[in-house]
């Protein structure tokens, strides 16, 4: 019993440890990994501080004072992880509103985004799943020469293409049953690392505005910094508000970084596009084997001129990230009914700051 006893002790003194680290860690204005990691998961701070806080009341620590505090710290953290996790209930006000309009309007958009994980090589699963679901594009990262000759396949069905087979899990695929143009594969900061920018005709005859992305992640064995992911984020969403000035814009791909973190909070305040989770659900998409540690991180967000038709988490292709689906409606003669995020001056000199330590200081250590 004594054993047991001192175990449990020192698992919840574990708890304690974890939970005050994971959330008190990232307030700190760095860019190092190990400080940024810790964005990812809150859901699993919230109910690893629920589980200590019954744990410290089966070892009786609300007796004494400073176990009293200990207590009071917790919920605290249960509170705050809490607020950081509410817009993405079906709680919360929705940011986007669902479209009213005939489906088979010729203003929608269908949109299916997939890490196909580059050393995946079921690629009859995914292959599969474009043929029942249809979209009208289809947007592939990790996806090297392998990948290519499979999606290859559905080139009948996608006659527009951009193709950018990479051997560094950095390949990306983009397959349109619509026709594209001013296409342009960008690097934004490192020469390995592409994105996309091209304009989409949608079957009513206008034209909107695409961007995929696939920022390096900051982790052990990448940059293990996040300024060059982060800088890569908020440039994007900066060409992305320049363009929604003049019509519709799309956002889509592997951000790396989850929906509520600081640079993705920067991002769509820059870009003022909206994210059609919030009031809807996570939607978490990595990692797809793992279901106590998963987190949302491929995104679609989208300028006021859409509205949402569908949105779903689709199943499993033998990759460590689940695809993702959405469906839009055009309606920028809606676009007021929308209320857009705007940035004020501090956090447009937030942005050019991040953006300059991601070009200039991408090779020097993190804060």
């Amino acid at each position: 019993m004594r054993f047991l006893r001192i175990l449990w002790q020192f698992i919840f003194w574990g708890l304690i440890v974890l939970v005050l680290v994971g959330t008190f860690l990232p307030l700190i204005p760095s860019s190092r990994w190990w400080v940024r990691m810790w964005d990812y998961p809150r859901l699993q701070a919230f109910f690893l501080a629920l589980l200590a806080m019954l744990m410290f009341f089966i070892f009786y620590y609300h007796r004494r004072k400073r176990g009293k505090l200990l207590m009071l710290l917790l919920a605290g953290v249960v509170v705050y992880q809490a607020v950081k996790a509410f817009p993405y209930t079906p709680f919360a006000p929705k940011q986007v509103l669902e479209t009213e309009g005939d489906p088979q309007d010729t203003s929608f958009l269908s949109l299916l985004v997939v890490n196909v994980l580059q050393y995946n090589k079921n690629h009859l699963a995914l292959l599969k799943l474009i043929e029942e679901k249809a979209p009208d594009i289809v947007l592939t990262l990790e996806s090297d020469s392998a990948w290519q000759k499979a999606l290859d396949r559905s080139s009948t069905a996608y006659p527009h293409a951009v193709r950018i087979p990479l051997d560094n899990t950095y390949g990306m695929h983009l397959y349109s049953r619509l026709p594209l143009k001013e296409t342009e594969v960008l690097y934004l900061l490192e020469p390995d690392i592409p994105s996309i920018q091209t304009r989409v005709q949608l079957p009513s005859g206008e034209w909107i505005q695409l961007y995929a992305v696939h920022p390096r992640p900051p982790v052990p064995g990448e940059s293990g910094d996040s300024r060059e992911r982060d800088a890569e984020i908020v440039m994007i969403g900066k060409m992305a508000k320049e363009k929604s000035e003049t019509g519709g814009v799309v956002v889509a791909g592997d951000f790396n970084d989850v929906a509520w973190s600081p640079t993705t909070d920067l991002f769509q305040e820059i870009s003022g596009l909206l994210d059609p989770r919030i009031g809807r659900g996570f939607y978490n998409t990595f990692h797809a084997q793992y279901p106590l540690f998963r987190w949302p991180l491929d995104h679609v967000f989208h300028s006021h001129h859409f509205k949402l038709s569908s949105m779903e988490r689709l199943p499993d292709i033998g990759s460590d990230h689940f695809p993702i689906m959405i469906r839009l409606s055009y309606e920028p003669e809606e676009k007021a009914e929308q209320e857009q995020p705007l940035p004020d001056e501090d956090t447009r000199e937030k942005a050019d700051k991040l953006i300059e330590k991601g070009v200039n200081d991408k090779d020097a250590p993190g804060d």
